[in-house]
């Protein structure tokens, strides 16, 4: 089994790779995927493989590569505001990615088949929230999961702005598909064993793309034998923010500004910014062909016309380092969380810091 880009030793190091392999091409999709370690989402006994360009199945959870979050993310272009459904949720890795990205006023809901997996994307969500120094960097729209067949989704329900199906669309679907979008909405799927870009350009036009040759599980068909009725899944509503959220939302935001204006202030006084940490830099490897965990067994990346402008497949990217430079002064140092810092500074009741921190447990 081999990946797309070679395997790290930690997130960022695999992110690295991803981005030297043309997989993470912008800016916002490389904040989200430092800010949430792969690693997480796995189970304590598998995390070895975490940093690898690999799927990762155990019974009814499931990871896909790397490449393929990565080409999802940058296909769906997100953007602060929009809604976002993601259909087959599974551990929520993929939500948490685009839930940094969409911010406190967008819609992020997702559709999971196993009770099971809903319950452990539940539990690393709230890790994520209550742990992670990465949640105070971002303005966060939480992810809601539901229980149901993401092919039983109930016909009146609210139309998204971005839809992903993680799971093998067949041809008879892909109208379905297309209905949950909105007008200038863009659906990224897995139909006919390629990743596909599909952009609604109008009540009835489409603009359709291939990204990568893969190859999905396919999506569960509905079962009726018990009861011989469908069961409809009903989304969550579209709600409005309660006035304290709002006011949270809008507290952070200040002190992040304030944050801001202190670090530009002491970078004009001649301050100069921390030195960054020098990763070690890994050969680059094109590869052709992806070999997956279970059935999600072959991608390989559709030929574009701007691969050919580069040649030099094995090429060793180095950056400039001092000869001298011991292995010690290569460690970074340990990220200062200055919003928490600063709101526990505040003259503030202990219950609205802690409000003001999500009750944070970092």
């Amino acid at each position: 089994m081999g990946g797309a880009v070679s395997a790290g030793e930690d997130n960022d190091e695999l992110i690295d790779n991803l981005k030297e392999a043309q997989y993470i091409r912008t800016e916002l999709v490389e904040q989200a995927f430092r800010a949430i370690d792969r690693a997480d989402y796995y189970l304590e006994e598998f995390k070895d493989n975490a940093y690898k360009d690999l799927a990762w199945k155990h019974g009814n959870i499931h990871l896909s590569a790397p490449c393929i979050y990565s080409e999802v993310m940058e296909a769906l272009d997100l953007q602060p505001g929009l809604s976002f459904l993601n259909l087959g949720s599974g551990t929520g890795y993929l939500s948490s990615m685009v839930g940094l990205i969409l911010g406190p006023f967008g819609v992020n809901h997702g559709v999971e088949l196993h009770s099971d997996v809903i319950e452990y994307a539940k539990q690393k969500l709230d890790f994520f929230i209550k742990t992670s120094d990465s949640f105070d960097k971002f303005e966060f729209c939480e992810p809601s999961f539901v229980i149901g067949n993401c092919l039983e989704i109930s016909p009146d329900c609210t139309q998204y702005d971005r839809v992903y199906c993680g799971a093998g669309v067949q041809k008879e679907h892909e109208d379905y598909m297309k209905n949950l979008l909105k007008v200038g909405g863009i659906l990224v799927m897995p139909l006919e064993e390629k990743l596909t870009k599909i952009t609604r350009t109008g009540p009835s036009a489409w603009e359709t793309k291939k990204i990568l040759a893969v190859s999905f599980a396919p999506l569960v068909q509905p079962n009726h034998a018990d009861s011989g009725k469908s069961r409809l899944v009903h989304l969550p509503p579209v709600a409005v923010r309660s006035l304290q959220d709002l006011a949270r939302i809008a507290i952070r935001g200040t002190i992040k500004k304030i944050i801001h204006q202190e670090a530009m202030s002491k970078a004009g006084n001649g301050l100069k910014n921390p030195p960054r940490f020098k990763r070690r830099r890994v050969r680059r490897r094109r590869m052709e062909t992806i070999v997956f965990l279970d059935k999600e067994v072959f991608a390989s990346r559709i030929s574009n016309p701007s691969d050919n402008n580069n040649n030099s497949e094995d090429m060793e990217d180095e950056r400039p380092e001092d000869e001298d430079t011991k292995p010690s002064e290569l460690k970074p140092d340990p990220p200062v969380n200055f919003l928490r810092e600063k709101v526990l500074s505040l003259p503030l009741p202990d219950p609205l810091k802690y409000y003001l921190l999500y009750y944070r447990e970092k």
